[in-house]
């Protein structure tokens, strides 16, 4: 049994992938009336059990809207004019996907404003301030 690898300890065994074929639009000539090259290939994200916990629930936040009620990720690929490469794009895609979400995302430090940069700040401020007052009508005494 072949296997699609992600990273070095995530691989997707074959009969997790369901791949249909269906006819492609765009180049081909007389040929993409005739032959089913586009891929279409699902994958259960939410029900895999070659995905680890954490990397399941990112990729499941990164995909949103992209995957279906059941919790399946279907990817169209129908960029080259041959079935195979056409299989091939859609794993690397998958596999890109997956790849991507098992980094962990960088959590946010918040930082505070230097002294000079709030200086900087009411100085500029300040400056606005005297210029618009500049233009304002003298006041009658």
């Amino acid at each position: 049994m072949s296997h699609l690898k992600v990273t070095g300890r995530i691989s997707i065994p074959e009969t997790e992938l369901e791949e249909s074929f269906i006819q492609a639009s765009g180049p081909g000539g007389q040929n993409v009336n005739k032959v089913a090259t586009a891929v279409q290939m699902r994958f259960d994200v939410a029900h895999s059990p070659s995905l680890p916990e954490e990397v399941r629930e990112r990729l499941m936040a990164q995909l949103g809207p992209r995957l279906t009620n059941n919790g399946e990720l279907v990817i169209d690929a129908r960029r080259f004019r041959s079935r195979e490469r056409n299989r091939e794009d859609a794993r690397e895609r998958l596999a890109a996907l997956i790849r991507k979400a098992t980094q962990r995302p960088v959590p946010r430090r918040p930082t505070k404003p230097t002294k000079a940069s709030k200086r900087r700040r009411l100085e500029a401020k300040k400056a606005r301030g005297t210029i618009k007052r500049a233009r304002a009508k003298p006041a009658e005494d």
